[in-house]
């Protein structure tokens, strides 16, 4: 049995959203192929991590101990430490978005700065340098966009949300990435509904092998 982690950084719902529609056509599709397998859903604008946790982080890092810090720091810190002994300990991940500005919402930077901590998602070796400790997990990322940015689109080089995403899972071992753009509704709102229903399409032709 392989334990999934679903992460969602969108602040609507599959009704409204393309991407999240094709993130629920994956888990419906994920279900009847393993449906043995674990899925925890976390929904990143449901989450808190706040100033208090990086400031928590700051006073840690200067030599005051955790018993020092406000009872709200406290919490937060171990929230933080919760979360990425959680993202460590699957072995598959789902993360679905859409483009805001060239890349992703706040709420995924937030999180990432969650689990990629020294120790528990990568390690310094001396005279090696970084590496990753969740070598041969895999991720998969659902990215819908109004406009064409993936690879091979005129404004390719503009698309910073998944290629900063790719380089935050290779930080931590992942490289088996694979990414599902769903792209063009604004671009050509006549083929919208079409663009939508391939979405889904693919997304559960991706379920059955993830």
């Amino acid at each position: 049995m392989a334990t999934l982690l679903y992460i969602t950084a969108h602040p609507f719902g599959p009704d409204v959203s393309c991407s999240m529609a094709a993130g629920e056509a994956f888990l419906e599709a994920y279900r009847d192929a393993k449906p043995n397998d674990e899925i925890i859903r976390l929904d990143l604008y449901a989450m808190e991590l706040d100033a208090d946790v990086f400031a928590g982080w700051e006073k840690l890092g200067s030599g005051i101990a955790f018993g020092e810090l406000t009872a709200a720091e406290q919490s937060k810190i171990a929230r933080i430490n919760e979360l990425a002994d959680q993202f460590a300990a699957a072995d598959k991940y789902v993360f679905v978005t859409p483009i805001w500005n060239y890349s992703y919402p706040p709420a995924l930077k937030r999180y990432i700065d969650a689990f990629v901590i020294a120790g528990k998602t990568f390690r310094y070796i001396p005279d090696v340098g970084r590496v990753g400790l969740l070598a041969g997990r895999k991720a998969l990322h659902i990215q819908a966009s109004g406009s064409f940015l993936s690879p091979g689109s005129p404004d390719e080089r503009l698309e910073m949300g998944h290629r900063h995403l790719r380089v935050i899972m290779e930080f931590v071992g992942i490289t088996d990435v694979e990414c599902l753009y769903v792209e063009g509704m604004r671009a050509v709102p006549e083929r919208a509904a079409a663009i939508r229903e391939e979405a889904l399409r693919r997304a559960r032709e991706i379920a059955l092998s993830f």
